[in-house]
């Protein structure tokens, strides 16, 4: 047999050769380290395998290891299973949910409720620590064995597992597996590593609740997250990269600086913006509307609600009926019944409607379906195209209570959201634009990390989707080119399309090296069709236009989210809610630290002047712990000079606060000014 390795060289090997013989094949350190193999064969998705288990000839192959991303999710699902083994050693007659590998480690839930044991804390996670490491020296193979699903029900029976019954239900006979390590056993498709050999560090992260199968409704599980590592040394990194994380995260600065807020009176997911927050927010705002006129977009405003009908055309619903709040319907929203009527004379649905649809509003989960009636109002010739529609529209969502947080996952956002209306010819020329607009916003923000993922159908799936087959694939063609002509590197991902097209989504990473999912840009030739828009081509025929959606920042609450940990709250001037806080050392420099306040105003600089009788010393310390880019301390030398000494934080190669000296007044605010207007692209 024939295996091609990715760097395009070939490998003859015996019928039947594994993985693990390929990478003995290649070098006896590459056999050592290796954990799976990733296998691309007839030009399908590559799928990671076990090392152990037979190639396909003529297969493309590479060999994993801890180094890889697809080495790593291997090692982290083997540990889960491992954790389990622990688990159910300790807590006899615990019962299992799923227990998925994630970025950055795994969990797995669990049921505790037949164990005696009312619930894990904190102080249970060591305990489970050195049994996890007990058994990873025992060096138990994970073993593959397909089974069929009569046996499998009748395994987990006996068992009295009721959870992996229900999932083993949901499964057709001769797709089942299972895996076993010592004397642990679990329904699972893999991969798995060799063995537990290479579980060296362990540590349990925390604990959650967890609904099964994130229905609320459900039993609520215990889920146990955790992390391993082949080295202590590299558990040992990540743990300080974590608690890095932790001093980061959005949540904590954005309560330490006042920029955002939750009540329970509001409701969970709904972000109440402060004023600092807000400021912060429509500068964001108002940069991307500056680089939209100049690129000719026109601003436009929706309503947040809409009948029902337009998202049934769109097709909105009921595709996100799992994540949509429920509708407003007509007959529930009308006047409180005569007395004596009888209510089951009124219905959710049209009087003699067939179909017997419901009638009502939908809080908007897109602003897509609004932007196409704007397109509809009247007739559009193919000498008007493009169109491009823009709006910062507030959307909702009803995410389930466990997965909101912060300001990454929440009910309600704003998108920067805008479509443009073209001609087919004009599509790559269009989206290859939007593709250079969200690079703008990346650069501006320093996020100079990031992969672009081409979001595809699911061929095996393709009830999720509408439109036809030769749309689709002429839209996936599109987006590859225009990627490939914008020198991006990409990555391709089925399944991940939106349910009108595919997409095209910008993976950034922070600066912690985490990856999240920002801007997006969005081909659809369904839309168009389903509302039936059209435009007169220079043949005086009717033709269908063609629909791009683009957001560079995608919501702005997930990307001032992500912002402020990858800043650390130090934001750039241009950005920062407080441009500059003036310090007076003394109460007789409080009205020549005004006058100078309202000079660096007066430039559009956003001020602050702290003239409280305290020490300049903890005035000082306080602006770094506002984390203020310029702190302007004011004395009796400056206020009779007509300067000001001023403190730049994060201005040092160290990224300290240093003194970059005393300027005249008006040329602290002309410089201070030049900085901001080049940050928004001004200069």
């Amino acid at each position: 047999m024939q295996i091609t390795l990715p760097d395009g060289s070939h490998r003859q090997l015996p019928d039947g050769a594994t993985g693990r013989d390929l990478a003995l094949d290649i070098s006896a350190g590459l056999a050592r380290a290796a954990l799976a193999v990733e296998v691309t064969e007839d030009g399908r998705q590559p799928e990671v395998r076990d090392l152990d288990r037979p190639l396909p000839d003529g297969a493309t192959v590479a060999i994993l290891t801890f180094d890889s991303e697809g080495g790593k999710q291997a090692f982290w699902h083997s540990s889960a299973h491992l954790m389990a083994e622990a688990l159910e050693a300790l807590y006899p007659g615990v019962q299992f949910g799923i227990g998925p590998a994630i970025e950055g480690g795994f969990y797995y839930d669990v049921d505790l409720s037949a164990t005696g044991k009312d619930r894990l804390t904190d102080e249970d996670l060591p305990a489970i620590e050195a049994k996890m490491k007990e058994l990873a020296r025992g060096d138990s193979a994970f073993e593959r064995r397909e089974v069929s699903k009569a046996d499998a029900i009748a395994y987990f029976e006996e068992k009295g597992d009721p959870y992996k019954l229900e999932l083993i239900r949901d499964l057709e006979d001769g797709t089942i597996t299972f895996y076993q390590q010592g004397g642990f056993v679990d329904l699972c498709r893999g991969p798995h590593i060799p063995s537990t050999k290479p579980i060296k560090a362990v540590k349990l992260t925390s604990l959650a609740g967890a609904y099964w199968r994130g229905d609320e409704s459900r039993p609520q599980l215990t889920r146990i997250y955790g992390v391993t590592f082949p080295k202590q040394k590299l558990l040992d990194e990540h743990l300080e990269r974590l608690e890095l994380a932790r001093q980061r995260d959005h949540r904590k600065l954005g309560k330490e600086m006042d920029l955002f807020m939750f009540s329970d009176k509001v409701g969970p997911g709904l972000p109440i913006w402060l004023p600092k927050g807000a400021v912060l927010r429509e500068t964001l705002a108002d940069f991307l509307k500056t680089e939209q006129v100049a690129r000719g977009y026109e601003p436009v405003v929706t309503p947040h609600i809409a009948r029902l009908d337009l998202f049934r055309t769109s097709g909105h619903y009921p595709y996100y009926a799992d994540s949509q709040f429920p509708p407003m319907l007509e007959d529930e929203l009308g006047p409180p019944l005569p007395e004596g009527e009888d209510p089951e004379s009124r219905t959710h649905h049209t009087p003699g409607d067939p179909e017997r649809r419901e009638r009502g509003y939908l809080l908007k989960p897109m602003n897509c379906p609004h932007h196409t009636q704007i397109y509809a109002r009247r007739p559009h010739s193919y000498r008007d195209l493009p169109v491009r529609l823009a709006e910062f529209g507030t959307v909702y969502r009803y995410e389930q209570s466990g997965e909101l947080g912060g300001l990454t996952r929440v009910r309600g956002f704003t998108q920067d959201d805008a479509h443009v209306f073209c001609t087919p010819d004009q599509v790559k020329d269009e989206f290859k634009a939007a593709i250079d607009l969200t690079m703008t916003v990346l650069r501006a923000l320093n996020y100079e990390d990031y992969t672009a993922q081409v979001s595809l159908r699911d061929p095996a799936n393709t009830e999720k989707y509408i439109g036809e087959p030769a749309q689709w694939d002429a839209a996936e063609q599109a987006i590859r080119e225009a990627a490939a002509e914008m020198g991006l590197e990409t990555v391709e991902e089925e399944g991940e399309a939106a349910f009108y097209g595919p997409k095209l989504d910008f993976m950034v990473k922070d600066a912690l090296g985490r990856s999240w999912q920002l801007g997006t840009v969005q081909l659809d030739y369904n839309l168009p069709e389903r509302f039936d828009l059209t435009y007169i081509d220079e043949n005086d025929d009717r033709v269908r236009p063609v629909m791009i959606h683009r957001a560079p920042f995608g919501s702005l609450e997930r990307f001032i989210g992500v912002t402020i940990e990858h800043t650390g709250g130090d934001f750039p001037l241009w950005l920062a809610p407080v441009q500059a806080r003036i310090l007076p050392i003394t109460d007789a420099q409080n009205e020549y630290a005004q006058s100078v306040a309202q000079t660096l105003r007066q430039s559009g600089l956003r001020v602050e002047v702290d003239t409280r009788s305290e020490k300049v010393g903890r005035k000082i310390r306080e602006a770094e712990l506002d984390k203020v880019p310029a702190q302007i301390v004011i004395g009796a030398k400056e206020a009779e000079a007509g300067t000001a000494s001023v403190r730049r934080r994060g201005a040092g190669e160290d990224g300290q606060t240093i003194d970059t000296g005393a300027f005249l007044v008006e040329d602290l605010a002309r410089n201070l000014k030049a900085e901001v207007d080049r940050g928004m692209g001004r200069a």
